[in-house]
């Protein structure tokens, strides 16, 4: 394993110098209507090894299916001869596309060619090159947190500090990463929210007062939303932007959007920032609530059908959100985002978006050590992230 405080640069090449042959596109095979919500039937042929491995699994993840030739819409061909080439078609021929991709590795070529089909296949980009930040267990009384491409593969420590971290969360610039870690200082441990910058790994403590500190979700306006137990009863609380803990040490410019007796969690904001939306609980049921940015009352966004909802994650299209219910067991579920029929996609906890609005990551509870899964929510087809070498949970979706 890799330990590194300066990962950002350490993962490989990004989509953007990734170079694609310039064939051009040719037809159009795009899938429409409600074809778009099932899993499309594809054929790969002529791949191999990794490459064959790689395609097969982000085209599962976003919505396809691989299957034999008889049974496939589209095919993908091509072969990897020191560099990925592929061409689209559908069954009877007809072009999509006909690539060959340079740049990284074979790997890196395999997912940008994942992300083509998809394009042409369906019109929204692919996610197949983007990365996730997740904890990861590596001691009795240790984890870290880490940054992988989105498939596992590559992870790097962004952490060393050998104890406990919980709810890594971006920044919407993906510049900085906020978590929670159970640090000592001056020899007291207390949860601690802190920045980290992806570039210089310089970190900044954002709130360490005496009791509970977690949260740190960054709207894209630049508030900082975070659970504090300052007052009491944790409860949520809003930084301004440009907010330093150490220059605020009595929280005077906190603005405290709830006053509750029981303790909130998931904070996540709207993607344009007009909403912050977390759990609560009101005579002894949790709910999903929301509050405008600028405060006022709670709102209550109904879950209809599913009970204890939690660890709330607004899409990036803002059109759902998605949660956590605990029913016996733990359920991934989605919900409009104004509330309604909540429709359970998969079993597990502590949901995130991909940036397509369409897949989520999640973490799935083994027997001895937790996973990290995807599903793609039309269809519902799970895919598990292959094991790392200790128990990962609490992702977050990047770019």
């Amino acid at each position: 394993m890799v330990w590194c405080l300066l990962a950002f640069g350490l993962l490989g090449l990004s989509t953007n110098q990734l170079h694609a042959g310039a064939a051009p596109r040719g037809g159009n095979l795009q899938v429409v209507g409600e074809a778009r919500n099932k899993l499309i039937p594809i054929a790969l042929e002529g791949f191999v090894g990794e490459v064959a491995g790689v395609l097969k699994f982000d085209l599962e993840v976003m919505g396809c299916k691989v299957v034999p030739l008889a049974d496939a819409a589209f095919v993908v061909r091509g072969k990897a001869d020191g560099s990925v080439v592929g061409a689209l078609t559908d069954k009877a021929g007809n072009p999509g596309f006909n690539r060959r991709y340079s740049g990284g590795n074979l790997r890196d070529q395999a997912h940008a060619l994942s992300n083509d089909v998809i394009q042409a296949l369906t019109g929204v980009p692919g996610i197949a090159s983007t990365r996730v930040l997740f904890k990861m267990k590596t001691g009795p009384r240790a984890e870290e947190v880490f940054l992988s491409d989105y498939d596992g593969h590559k992870p790097v420590a962004l952490t060393n500090d050998k104890t406990l971290v919980s709810a890594p969360r971006w920044s919407p610039d993906h510049s900085k990463v906020f978590y929670t870690t159970w640090l000592k200082r001056g020899g007291i441990e207390n949860t601690t929210v802190i920045q980290q910058n992806m570039k210089t790994g310089e970190r900044e403590v954002m709130a360490r007062y005496r009791g509970l500190n977690t949260g740190g979700a960054l709207s894209p306006q630049g508030f900082l939303a975070m659970i504090l137990s300052r007052g009491g009863s944790p409860d949520v609380y809003v930084a301004p932007p440009g907010w330093k803990f150490m220059e605020d040490l009595k929280g005077q410019n906190l603005r405290r959007m709830c006053v509750t007796r029981e303790e909130e969690n998931g904070v996540t904001w709207s993607p344009d920032g007009q909403w912050l939306c977390f759990a609560t609980r009101a005579n002894g049921k949790r709910m999903l609530v929301k509050v405008a940015a600028q405060g006022g009352n709670m709102i209550r966004i109904p879950t209809s059908g599913v009970l204890n909802p939690s660890e709330p994650n607004w899409s990036p299209d803002g059109k759902s959100i998605a949660f956590t219910a605990a029913m016996g067991g733990f359920n991934v579920c989605v919900v409009p985002a104004q509330g309604g029929a909540a429709t359970v996609v998969a079993a597990g906890e502590a949901p995130t978006w991909a940036p397509n609005s369409r897949n989520l990551i999640f973490t799935r509870r083994g027997v001895n050590k937790r996973q990290l899964a995807i599903v793609d929510v039309p269809t519902k087809q799970v895919k598990i992230i292959p094991a790392f070498v200790g128990s990962a949970s609490q992702p977050a979706w990047g770019n």
